[in-house]
């Protein structure tokens, strides 16, 4: 589990990256710029349930002991 949100996490960082390229920032909420923004938007949420996750399972492991 815990390679598995490593992996996600990169590619999450990845297609930010890649959004941010895409985003004409002359008129940033025209065109495709808004997808690329919504993408963006889109891999943080996906970032933070991961963590909430990895640190979730973290909390469920303290417990057990």
């Amino acid at each position: 589990m815990k390679i598995f949100t490593y992996i996600a996490v990169a590619i999450a960082l990845g297609l930010i990256g890649f959004n941010l390229f895409q985003i004409d920032y002359s008129h940033p909420f025209e065109g495709n710029s808004t997808i690329a923004i919504i993408g963006i938007v889109a891999g943080i949420c996906a970032i933070l349930l991961l963590l909430i996750l990895r640190f979730s399972k973290i909390i469920v492991e303290k417990n057990k002991e």
